[in-house]
């Protein structure tokens, strides 16, 4: 029986910023309902290998495939099938919580009454039908960032690339964001969770991949790892980094 073509698949992905590696022959893959986090410390490489699969920046070499097609070859495959909520949630200040997923729907392919339902629908699903006529300057910074991850899952991707999404959120909006993450992963959604936190790696991830220096040190599934395994898995990694440069 063939196995069923991974939705993301990532191919000896290399990337330099300011003449130097920030990302070096990264492979990977992840399949439909697969939740992957992604670990590192700060300069591992992390957000320019979500920039890179996100299809915000190209990579000086390798593959990136979804659903088995080459997105560097066809920037559209992106636009319409990966949802991405970087660190910041790119907002326009003057545009009301209704316009900004109407824009993005737009952008995405969306109108009529496809973008309507698309958006009343997303709108009940991240708890914003409270503030659709509010204009995202005046948002709290939580709030802000449930406005960006609606922007991202508005047109039901096949892949969500998420930046540090607990950022700002009050706990009962984090514990919110993790039973969004586990729906999305049961409907079939690929997702990966860029995070510093351990505890949200453990809480809804299936594996968890560790980068450093620009380089996969560690990938593995979580069943049965608990947080202490997984923080000295991390440390460790660390370490020899640190070792390794003394």
């Amino acid at each position: 029986m063939t196995a069923p073509t991974p939705v993301l698949q990532l191919d000896d992905l290399s990337r330099h910023r300011a003449g130097r590696p920030a990302v070096r022959n990264l492979s990977l893959t992840l399949d439909s309902g697969q939740v992957l986090g992604l670990l590192g410390i700060n300069g591992a490489g992390k957000s320019t290998t979500l920039s890179m699969i996100a299809g915000a920046l190209r990579p000086d070499s390798g593959q990136i495939r979804l659903d088995g097609e080459d997105f560097l070859e066809q920037p559209e495959l992106a636009r319409r099938g990966i949802g991405w909520l970087p660190e910041r949630a790119p907002l326009w200040p003057e545009l009301t919580v209704v316009e900004h997923l109407e824009a993005h729907g737009r952008l995405r392919g969306l109108s009529g009454a496809t973008l309507c339902q698309a958006r009343d629908a997303t709108l009940e699903r991240l708890d914003l039908n409270g503030m659709r006529r509010r204009l995202a300057g005046v948002l709290s910074q939580g709030q802000r960032q449930r406005l960006g991850l609606a922007c991202a899952l508005l047109h039901r991707p096949r892949l969500v690339v998420l930046d540090e999404p607990a950022n700002a959120l009050d706990p009962v909006q984090v514990a919110a964001l993790r039973t969004l993450i586990r729906a999305l992963a049961a409907e079939g959604t690929a997702v990966i969770l860029s995070t510093h936190l351990l505890a949200e790696v453990t809480a809804v991830c299936d594996r968890v991949a560790i980068l450093h220096e620009g380089q996969l040190r560690h990938d593995a599934a979580l069943a049965g790892t608990d947080h202490q395994a997984l923080e000295q898995v991390f440390f460790d990694i660390a370490l020899r980094g640190a070792q390794q440069a003394a």
